[in-house]
Parts: C-alpha cells; sequence; structure tokens
C-alpha cells in the first residue's frame, strides 16, 4: 500500500473550497440514498438481475457525450478480493476527445493503436467499494487491466479537470458521486498517477525482458486507503487554519 502525505499548507485555497464543495455532494449522495435503504453500488446495479462478476455495470458504461468522461463498475471473483476484502470497483476513463490538445499517447513498441479516432482511452483512477457502498481506496492499474492507450502521468493528471458526468443516467445520484470524488481525492490522485508511473518505471529495469504493459504480474501499481470522513476532515482543519490566520 502507498502511504501517501498530502501537504495540506500547499493547496490552494480555491482548489480546497472546491473539494470541500465535492465533499459535500459527495455526501448529499449517499444521503439521498441512504433515505430510501440503498447505497451507490447497489442504486447502480438495480434492476439489472443477477449480479455477475467482471461484467461492466451498467452495460456499455457510462459515457458523457460533452466531457467525454467515461466510468463503469465491476468486480472480480472472491478469491481475487479477499485482500483488499472490496465488493467490486469504478474504473474512471477520458476519451480523446474530452484530452487537453497537448495531450499525446505514449508510443509503445508493438502497440497498436485503435482506429477510431475517440477510442485511445485513458484510465485515470479506480475507487475500490465495500460491501455498504462505500469508498475504501483509490488505486491505478497497468495498461492491459482496461485495455486503456497508455499517457504519461502529466497527460493523465492534465485530464482530471475535464471529467464530469453531467447526465442522469442510469442514475443522477452515482454519477453525481463520481463526479465529485474526482474532485475531492484530487490530490491523492495525481500522487497515485505519478506513482503508477514510478512503479511501471521500476518494474521494467527489474524485469527488462518483458512487456511491463502486458505483464500479468504487474496489475495494481499503486494503491491508497482514504474515507470521505477523513478528507472532508483535512480540508476543513485547513482551510479554518487559514481563516484563523488571516
Amino acid at each position: 500500500m502507498t502511504a501517501i502525505e498530502i501537504d495540506w499548507t500547499s493547496v490552494p485555497t480555491a482548489q480546497l473550497e472546491k473539494m470541500l464543495a465535492a465533499g459535500r455532494d459527495v455526501m448529499e449522495c449517499h444521503r439521498v440514498l441512504t433515505a430510501t435503504g440503498d447505497n451507490i453500488v447497489g442504486e447502480l446495479i438495480k434492476g439489472a438481475g443477477s449480479f455477475y462478476e467482471w461484467s461492466h455495470y451498467p452495460e456499455g458504461d457510462v459515457y458523457d457525450r460533452q466531457s467525454h468522461a467515461q466510468f463503469y463498475y465491476h468486480a472480480h471473483p472472491k478469491e481475487e478480493r479477499r485482500e483488499w476484502d472490496e465488493h467490486g470497483h469504478f474504473h474512471t476513463f477520458m476519451r480523446p476527445r474530452g484530452m487537453p490538445d497537448n495531450c499525446q499517447p505514449k508510443q509503445l513498441d508493438g502497440f497498436e493503436f485503435p482506429e477510431g479516432p475517440n477510442d485511445a482511452l485513458s484510465h485515470l483512477v479506480a475507487f475500490s467499494m465495500d460491501e455498504f457502498g462505500f469508498c475504501q481506496r483509490l488505486f491505478t492499474t497497468n495498461r492491459w487491466v482496461t485495455g486503456e492507450v497508455w499517457y504519461d502521468a502529466d497527460d493523465v493528471i492534465s485530464m482530471l479537470d475535464g471529467f464530469l458526468i453531467d447526465h442522469a443516467q442510469p442514475s443522477w445520484p452515482v454519477n453525481r458521486w463520481v463526479s465529485g470524488m474526482m474532485v475531492l481525492f484530487r490530490p491523492q490522485i495525481e500522487e497515485l498517477v505519478r506513482l503508477r508511473d514510478v512503479a511501471v518505471t521500476n518494474w521494467q529495469e527489474k524485469y527488462p525482458d518483458r512487456d511491463v504493459y502486458e505483464d500479468r504480474d504487474l496489475e495494481v501499481t499503486s494503491t491508497e486507503d482514504v474515507t470521505v470522513v477523513d478528507q472532508m476532515r483535512a480540508i476543513g482543519e485547513e482551510l479554518g487554519r487559514r481563516r484563523q490566520t488571516a
């Protein structure tokens, strides 16, 4: 597990306030679902019939045609989830039409890029969920895990500002929750993406004869345990400190 220490004093006040607002949105999504005995995961998979491991929920993923952000939820077989004790996780992506103009895929030997103009998507971060529908962990993955096109960390980080699911299908509270989580945990996500590249580089140096991006022995490239409550507390304390010293 990655131990990430955020220097809250270095985060601009405007960003902290944006994160705080996003956190309130996230908590509001939990509140309205809890009022009817639901949760983030249950809300997304309800009506889909039997829940199958590996299947994407919803079928066809969630995609915003304006922002070109995308996500889906799925679960691995139970024997693969024992270490983390998770129900499943959300994978988030950005497609090329939503990326800043200067983002370019990394040229990898032997890799065939997708032909479609909007198909060279990048994975951003994953949200691991517990059995009660709360996020317990953030993590990044190797290229083969999601079949993404690889972009260096700086490019991936530049995509984060554009992630927004701004429609109501298949679930308005889930879409709002995922969008809010990307903002609320922005400092940790940035660091995890950078650590992803470090992990890949270190692995390549350790196993120079392997294709690191296709190596099934390297799956999760960085991870950090989180809770919404702890994040909101840290943001609130830093904003409070700044108000006292202003």
